[in-house]
C-alpha cells in the first residue's frame, strides 16, 4: 500500500483528533505505524478506515479511535513500563513501542500471537510477546505503570492491580449493570492501603475476555515468552 501515510494522515486529522484525542505522541505514533500491517490483506483497504476490522478468530482490530482514546487514558511517559492484556492483531502493542513504551503484550489465541510477533520483527519493535492467559498479568515484568485490558471484562483480577505501580492506571472496558462495556480508568494511589480511584467513561464494544490458552499444540500449559 504505497500511500499509505497519506491515509494514515487523514485518519487521524480528520476522524481522530476531532474527537477529542489531542495529544500530539499519539497523533503522530498513529501517523507513523502501517496500521495494514495488522490487518489480513483482504480487507486491507479498510485499514485506514475509523472503523473495527476482523483479523480472525472471532477477533477484531479495534477502531483507531479507541485504541487512541486508551492510550490516552493511560497518561503514560517516554520509558514506561506497560503491559497490554489481548494483543490480537498487535498494533495497540505497537503504538506503545512507538511512543517510547517498554512494552508487555499478553495473547491468550497463539495463531494471534505468532502473526503479532512477525510484524513486529518486520517493523521492528522491541515488544515482549507473551502466550497466555490475560487474566494473570504477567508478573515478571512488574510493577506497571499502565496496563491495558484490549478485551470486555466481567470483573477486575486481582492480578492486574497488585502488578500496578503506585500512581498507575489500569484501563480497560469493564461490564456495567446494564450490561454494556464502559471504559474504566482504575488508579492506584500512593498510600500503602493502595487505594484506587475509578473514573468512568464511554460506553464501547469490545470481543470477551475469555480464560485459558488456544493453541495449536496439545500440551501448552505455561507462558511463552518471546522478545
Amino acid at each position: 500500500m504505497d500511500n499509505w501515510q497519506e491515509l494514515a494522515e487523514v485518519l487521524v486529522e480528520e476522524f481522530v483528533a476531532p474527537q477529542g484525542v489531542d495529544d500530539k505522541r499519539i497523533l503522530e505514533a498513529m501517523k507513523a505505524v502501517p496500521r495494514h500491517f495488522f490487518v489480513p490483506e483482504q480487507y486491507q483497504e479498510d485499514s485506514y478506515v475509523d472503523t473495527p476490522i476482523s483479523i480472525g478468530e472471532e477477533q477484531t482490530i479495534s477502531q483507531p479511535f479507541i485504541v487512541a482514546k486508551m492510550t490516552d487514558l493511560l497518561a503514560l511517559n517516554e520509558g514506561d513500563n506497560v503491559l497490554e492484556i489481548g494483543t490480537g492483531s498487535g498494533y495497540q502493542a505497537a503504538l506503545l513501542a512507538e511512543m517510547g513504551m517498554k512494552v508487555t503484550t499478553i495473547e491468550r489465541i497463539e495463531t494471534l500471537a505468532h502473526r503479532a510477533r512477525m510484524v513486529f520483527q518486520q517493523l521492528p519493535y522491541d515488544i515482549r510477546s507473551i502466550i497466555g492467559d490475560g487474566r494473570e498479568g504477567y508478573p515478571e515484568s512488574a510493577p506497571y505503570q499502565g496496563i491495558i485490558v484490549t478485551a470486555g471484562a466481567q470483573i477486575i483480577e486481582e492480578s492486574w492491580l497488585s502488578q500496578l505501580a503506585a500512581e498507575g492506571r489500569l484501563v480497560l472496558p469493564l461490564a456495567s449493570k446494564e450490561g454494556r462495556y464502559c471504559l474504566l480508568v482504575r488508579q492506584k494511589t500512593k498510600s500503602e492501603n493502595a487505594g484506587y480511584k475509578d473514573t468512568w467513561y464511554d460506553y464501547c464494544r469490545f470481543v470477551p475476555l475469555l480464560a485459558g490458552i488456544k493453541s495449536n499444540r496439545q500440551n501448552t500449559s505455561q507462558n511463552e515468552k518471546f522478545s
